[in-house]
């Protein structure tokens, strides 16, 4: 007896006999003589029909195949005479291997809002829609580890846990054994008596140690979770998130926007050839247009500008923002999405920032007023990576850390990076989760994320 995997059976012209099946009941009929299970298994979107007669074993447990139990379909599979679906199983014997009592079971009906799923994240994988998802989210990390090995990065593994703060915005969790609740004073201890005796915290970035592993392997990349304890409810803001950093050494600034074109165009287009009928499930019921965007972002060159002349084409635009756009100020979602939405239809990569609204490891441009700086913002979503080229020279970085309020004797280790052996390399960071949802069409960062963790949401 032969168990198989749905999407392999549906997508399979040859099929063992007996053959069996095991997954979810997404709905039941039952008439006279005969009933009717959809199962599915989640390898694929399509459910399996199996039908099953009045006059067989299976029919002993039909009663208790109810919408959500797990069962086991044993039976023959041959040429459905349904309309859309090719395939469909016979079954013989019929097992519940998991009941799910309909009166208490809370996906009865077909649809559901987000919020009320939002609520039950431990079942809503098994709903068409964040099944589908979650499949396109494992197809796109499984591409992003294939393009990089493609390209001769390393795959490396930096600290979750640090004592640096890498975008020095200071909004980070703390690790600590000692009371949360009751200054250190007050326990009798200093922060010398804490677990690593200094203070400590979640990571926001791994590009630093990402940095110091490319300086030896040439080129490296970390994808892993990454934390930020900024209290925003926004739609694109999680507290737990998982990003992509690549770092590469003997590379400027044009080669970081170009690695980064190239590994967005091609996840799209892997995503497209892979997940063909989870797009489809998105541009029919949750974003109309999405596989043409798709198909227009992996085809068309990227558009390049400066972000002197993104203010302007925004300040001449006649468009109404809430927030005015100015020269020395950060770009906003707003002006991130027109951008890449209305004006030129298409990514974007926005350069040379204002060195006073990037980080401290930027490297300076001969104007000495900004930085080779970039974010790579696309329709749906505006910014979805961040990127520079790294400061390389040793009295540059020693002054900016010092210009942003920082003390450069924490960063003892990373300044070695520039004392010994220094070379021009750069790097950026892309979100994962706002690339799952630019692939998906799906607008809230929490529904791309298997288990959410925003302020106030800790529940599973």
């Amino acid at each position: 007896m032969t168990a198989g995997l749905i999407r392999g059976i549906l997508c399979s012209e040859n099929h063992p006999s007996p053959l069996t099946v095991k997954g979810w009941v997404r709905t039941r009929r039952i008439s006279k003589n005969c009933a009717f299970l959809e199962i599915n298994d989640g390898s694929c979107l399509s459910n399996l029909q199996c039908v099953v007669d009045r006059d067989t074993d299976a029919w002993l447990a039909i009663e208790e195949a109810d919408t959500g139990a797990a069962v086991s379909v044993t039976g023959t599979v041959q040429p459905s005479l349904g309309k859309g679906q090719k395939w469909e199983m016979l079954a013989s014997m019929l097992e519940i291997l998991g009941k799910a009592a309909p009166e208490t079971y809370p996906l009865q009906k077909k649809r559901h809002s987000d919020e009320f799923l939002r609520g039950i994240a431990h079942l809503r994988p098994r709903t068409n829609k964040y099944g589908s998802v979650f499949r396109v989210r494992s197809e796109a990390a499984f591409a992003i580890h294939d393009f990089f090995r493609a390209k001769g990065f390393y795959y490396v593994h930096t600290p979750i846990i640090t004592g640096s703060d890498c975008e020095g915005a200071g909004e980070m969790f703390r690790v600590t054994t000692l009371d949360p609740f009751v200054p250190a004073s007050g326990q009798g201890k200093t922060i010398a008596d804490d677990f690593f005796g200094k203070d400590a915290k979640l990571t926001v970035s791994g590009q630093l140690e990402a940095e110091a592993l490319a300086t030896g392997l040439g080129r490296v990349y970390t994808f892993g979770p990454t934390f930020r304890a900024e209290n925003s409810n926004t739609p694109r803001h999680a507290a737990e998130f998982w990003m992509v950093e690549p770092e590469m050494c003997f590379a400027d600034l044009h080669d970081d926007i170009e690695l980064g074109e190239a590994l967005i165009r091609n996840v799209t287009g892997h995503v497209l050839n892979h997940c063909q009928e989870e797009l489809g499930l998105f541009d029919r019921f949750m974003s109309p247009g999405l596989l043409d965007r798709l198909q227009s972002i992996f085809s068309r060159e990227f558009d390049k500008i400066s972000y002197a002349d993104a203010i302007e084409i925004l300040r001449k635009s006649g468009q109404k923002f809430q927030y005015e756009a100015e020269y020395g100020s950060d770009l906003q979602t707003e002006h991130e999405r027109f951008l890449a939405e209305e004006y030129f239809k298409n990514p974007v990569a926005v350069y040379d920032y204002p060195k006073d609204i990037k980080a401290f490891y930027m490297r300076m441009n001969a104007d000495n007023k900004t930085v080779a700086a970039v974010d790579i913002l696309v329709p749906g979503i505006g910014e979805l990576i961040g990127g520079s080229q790294r400061e390389e020279r040793l009295d540059y970085l020693k002054r900016r850390i010092s210009e942003l309020g920082q003390d450069p004797d924490d960063y003892g280790w990373y300044l070695d990076l520039r004392r010994y052996g220094t070379v021009p390399h750069s790097g950026f960071g892309m979100g994962f989760e706002r690339l799952v949802m630019m692939l998906t069409g799906i607008s809230n960062i929490r529904d791309v994320l298997p288990f959410p963790r925003t302020p106030g949401s800790l529940e599973f």
